[in-house]
């Protein structure tokens, strides 16, 4: 079997997560700390927060972010629906703009679009998503979301080590704070790095990041500084008691674990190495489907891609879809759009509303796509769809 997508484990991630699960802590302990340190390190960002998983690290940041009832954020309809379910969650109001069709990005004309149609502050925020790995220009974004007032999610989920080219030429890592306000990763199995499940905020803001930390773990701080009942209620009498925190806001549990965490850091270690290995994979694909009349995918390796998924626009997708699997490879298809979710139609949305995002799904099929992918399984999906359109 050929999946789309695979975690790679090995036994130095076995010892790692053995060594935290011999510890004395399974969690809230010193992995998680260093796993922060570590991938703040990587990324290029001065903050990190670890989580439970992706969808609590989008939660978290429109929490931070005081997203409130009847609040507008725009996000993109291709993503997984994480993306825009996180304003949901803090009853804020999701809107859709259309994709550039061509990078399958959220279209920054379009967005500027519904921002110049309304009053300055009807949008709150903007949710662009690094899709596929591809790294959104965030510097554009960022000119567009002060022109507005609006604050910058980034979705990195697919591209961990991914980025793009400012105006003066400097690579800017996806997630890095230099333009969003906040960036959100996912340690799912089939990402990048794998924790089993586990996600991380990164931010340069000391406000935000200080916000994160409380509102992971129930809204409880345990700083006297910022303690509000008296010393004498805590029972104290000098100081307050080592025992003494308070929850002060309406918070969640969604800390990560000790031993993910431990996994995630043995993982970190070798990611470089899993991007050079994704983007050979994406040359061989590309230089396998160029100019085939039947298939459009990316025209050369795009700078600074990541590759999470490896993405073609197909004629017959469906009845490719069942040969390949009938083949044992089991492509897949991201995403269906969010806006024509059940859950999101009955706001209003409907077929037509993005006719660029539409036509993607209609087409789109993801190949397989992972550093542990051998050349003879490759040439393998190559030759088989291949042998499907020449039949």
């Amino acid at each position: 079997m050929i999946p789309y997508g695979r975690q790679n484990i090995t036994e130095d991630d076995i010892e790692a997560v053995v060594e935290a699960l011999k510890s004395d802590y399974l969690t809230q302990g010193p992995k998680i700390k260093e796993f922060e340190e570590a991938f703040a390190s990587y990324i290029g960002s001065r903050y990190a927060v670890a989580v439970a998983n992706g969808t609590a690290a989008l939660h978290l940041n429109a929490l931070a972010l005081g997203v409130k009832p009847g609040d507008k954020v725009i996000t993109t309809p291709i993503t997984f629906a994480a993306s825009a379910n996180c304003i949901r969650y803090c009853g804020g109001e999701v809107v859709f703009a259309d994709i550039n069709p061509e990078t399958y990005l959220l279209d920054i004309a379009s967005v500027r679009k519904l921002l110049e149609a309304s009053p300055k502050g009807t949008y709150q925020g903007i949710i662009p998503v690094d899709f596929a790995g591809r790294a959104v220009d965030l510097e554009s974004f960022r000119k567009l979301a002060d022109e507005f007032g609006c604050w910058i999610i980034e979705d990195s989920c697919h591209s961990p080590g991914g980025s793009f080219c400012d105006s003066d030429g400097n690579k800017q890592r996806c997630g890095n704070g230099n333009y969003a306000d906040l960036a959100i990763f996912s340690f799912h199995p089939v990402k990048h790095i794998a924790s089993g499940e586990g996600g991380m905020i990164t931010t340069n803001s000391e406000e935000l990041y200080q916000k994160l930390l409380i509102l992971r773990t129930h809204g409880i701080v345990k700083s006297s500084e910022l303690f509000t009942n008296s010393i004498a209620f805590s029972g104290g009498m000098d100081s307050y008691p080592s025992w003494y925190m308070e929850m002060q806001e309406l918070g969640y549990n969604y800390r990560i674990t000790d031993f993910q965490a431990a996994l995630g850091l043995s993982q970190l270690k070798r990611a470089d190495d899993g991007l050079k290995r994704r983007r050979e994979i994406a040359s061989i694909y590309n230089e396998a489907f160029k100019g085939k009349s039947f298939l459009k995918g990316q025209s050369g390796v795009v700078e600074g891609h990541a590759y999470h998924l490896y993405v073609l626009e197909v004629e017959r997708r469906l009845e490719l879809y069942n040969f390949l699997r009938e083949h044992q490879i089991f492509a897949q298809i991201h995403y269906i759009p969010t806006h024509l979710m059940p859950y999101y139609r009955q706001f209003g949305w409907k077929e037509g509303d993005m006719p660029f995002a539409e036509n993607y799904y209609n087409h789109c099929i993801s190949l397989p796509m992972y550093p542990t992918l051998t050349e003879d399984q490759q040439q393998f999906v190559i030759k088989t769809i291949m042998n499907f359109y020449e039949a």
